[in-house]
């Protein structure tokens, strides 16, 4: 395990947004159940808009399964709308999901799914059968070698980002300062 650094380098299995050459690739290690994780999608999206063509954010799965029961499901559901509709569905499956964290039974996420539409019962099959559970404990995994031990982490440029998040612009003026600095090999 190597604390501060990203040990499984962002590829094609990621999900993405924004361009592959992006002087800041932002990873987030996160949770659909945890409130922090609620607290920083709003700042991300921020973010985002904010530095445009500069950032790459890459969301992986860090479901913490025995604080967050709905969490692990979530995950899989939002893997599952991925494979079933797509990359964009899988962003705006995610983007549902944290605006509507105090609802993530399995029956709320297979009506998310529904509403993007995904076959609500291939969704609920996925759901009951563990289809996706191999992805998410992929990203899990890839999480707990790279030091992750809470949600959100986030890594910018594969280095853990322990400033603050909080503040969106002093994050965005980090990120910023990170885009303009040359890349370190």
């Amino acid at each position: 395990m190597s604390k501060g650094i990203l040990t499984s380098p962002v590829g094609t299995e990621d999900h993405a947004q924004g361009p592959e050459n992006a002087p800041v690739t932002l990873v987030e290690y996160g949770d659909y159940e945890c409130p922090h994780c609620a607290r920083a999608h709003p700042i991300v999206q921020e973010i985002q808009r904010h530095l445009g063509d500069t950032v790459r954010f890459i969301f992986r799965n860090f479901p913490l399964r025995e604080a967050h029961p709905h969490a692990e499901h979530a995950a899989e559901a939002a893997e599952s709308v991925a494979v079933h509709e797509g990359e964009d569905a899988f962003w705006e499956m995610h983007d549902l999901m944290f605006e509507n964290q105090e609802a993530l039974e399995d029956s709320a996420l297979v009506a998310y799914g529904g509403s993007l539409g995904v076959d609500e019962t291939a969704l609920a099959d996925d759901l009951v059968s563990g289809a996706m559970a191999n992805r998410v404990n992929t990203d899990f995994r890839s999480g707990i070698r790279s030091g992750v031990n809470g949600t959100p982490t986030f890594f910018v440029n594969g280095q853990r980002y322990d400033d603050d998040w909080g503040d969106p612009a002093i994050f965005a003026a980090n990120l910023r300062s990170l885009a303009r600095a040359p890349a370190r090999r």
